[in-house]
């Protein structure tokens, strides 16, 4: 069974949209959506709440859908993951990580 991350953040005081975007496009998206234990990786800007003028609490989302999470934690204790992980945090303001369970009727 598979488990669905979903990472719900703003960004840090100061980091320009257009520079963490381009970077999830070039760097985020490729290396994660290649790990074995990933089946998809994709990342979702908000851009409003239904039937509301208000800003919606996240900036941006993220859907991780994980088909090993055992094989998951020795994929990000690569290298090249640790260094995408710190740049992540570069860009994104105290994130949370919720893991799910998809209800099936």
């Amino acid at each position: 069974m598979s488990t669905t991350i979903i990472v719900l953040f703003n960004l840090k005081a100061g980091v320009k949209a257009s520079e963490y975007e381009a970077w999830a496009k070039s760097t985020d998206l490729p290396i994660v959506n290649k790990l074995g234990s990933v089946d998809s990786f994709k990342v979702f800007k908000s851009t409003g709440l239904l039937g509301s003028e208000a800003a919606p609490p996240f900036q941006y989302v993220e859907v991780l859908v994980v088909n090993d999470m055992g094989a998951l934690g020795a994929d990000i204790g690569s290298e090249t993951m640790q260094r995408v992980a710190g740049e992540f945090r570069q860009f994104a303001d105290d994130p949370l990580f919720i893991m799910t369970d998809e209800l099936k009727a």
